[in-house]
């Protein structure tokens, strides 16, 4: 299901912006597909229900896969202003409707020209990995490592990476979809409690890119490619069937960062723009 362009408000309506949090181990990735379990139509109908309308349309920041977590999904949505509440009222009312595996965790009245998608400046990623022994408590949430894996060199990796690309090796190509796009963090650390950690930002990301990013990594953390090899395989601008990309339960939307409200028109229009490797429509 391709998602529809931007769409200003219609009269009567108000557009309202959310943050949504779920676990996506039992969900088929955000986007409605046929008899699937997928975040927004359970999130649609959920609104739908409250409000006694039909049908309702949200819309998202980032489609995450399956499997995908969030803790900063940013949505908005479109209700006739006549079933307008308090937005505490509105964010109880929805979130008792809701599985216990997603929820609202705040809801505004916005700007007619804010788009979810299209307002992004960027989108924050973070993907969880832990090392050899059984760990039930992140086994739904962390990737499992059963080899030692080299930080250092996975950092040394990712910042090569870094800057405007073409990252078709790291994605799925979809048919008539942009690959080029801004790399603006992806850095490792090891956290306090043992994990191992990736913060990853860009402006937007293509299908699977966030996977495709840190399974290619983990090829040189477990000394299987040296640390020149990433800078190849990105230039080389075509995917790999033996380069993995990292399991989803491991990845997790963090965030979403947007300009200010008087700005969202313009950066609509920046969007939808199509780009080239200079960074110029």
């Amino acid at each position: 299901m391709s998602e529809p362009l931007f769409a200003p408000v219609q009269e009567g309506l108000t557009r309202l912006r959310g943050t949504l949090a779920y676990d996506g181990k039992d969900f088929y990735g955000w986007g409605i597909q046929p008899d699937k379990r997928t975040v927004q139509a359970t999130v649609e109908h959920a609104v739908a229900t409250v409000l006694r309308i039909d049908p309702v349309t949200v819309q998202c920041a980032g489609r995450t896969d399956a499997g995908v977590h969030a803790r900063g999904q940013v949505v908005h949505f479109d209700i006739p202003t006549s079933t307008l509440m308090e937005m505490n009222d509105l964010v109880y009312k929805f979130n008792s409707l809701l599985p216990e595996d997603v929820a609202f965790l705040d809801l505004q009245i916005t700007t007619p020209d804010f788009d979810a998608r299209f307002s992004a400046l960027a989108r924050n990623y973070s993907y969880l990995i832990y090392l050899y022994g059984r760990n039930p408590l992140l086994r739904n949430h962390a990737h499992r490592s059963w080899l030692p894996l080299n930080v250092a060199a996975m950092q040394e990796a990712s910042q090569r990476l870094l800057g405007l690309h073409d990252f078709a090796a790291f994605c799925r190509k979809r048919e008539g979809a942009t690959t080029i796009r801004t790399l603006l963090r992806f850095d490792w650390a090891e956290t306090p409690d043992g994990l191992i950690r990736a913060d990853v930002k860009a402006d937007a990301f293509c299908y699977s890119m966030v996977r495709g990013l840190v399974g290619a990594v983990l090829e040189v953390g477990e000394g299987k490619r040296p640390v020149e090899w990433i800078t190849e395989y990105l230039e080389g601008r075509a995917r790999q069937p033996e380069i993995y990309a990292a399991p989803a339960l491991g990845l997790t939307f963090e965030s979403v960062e947007y300009p200010s409200a008087d700005q969202f028109a313009t950066r609509v229009q920046e969007t939808l723009r199509v780009r080239d490797l200079d960074g110029t429509p």
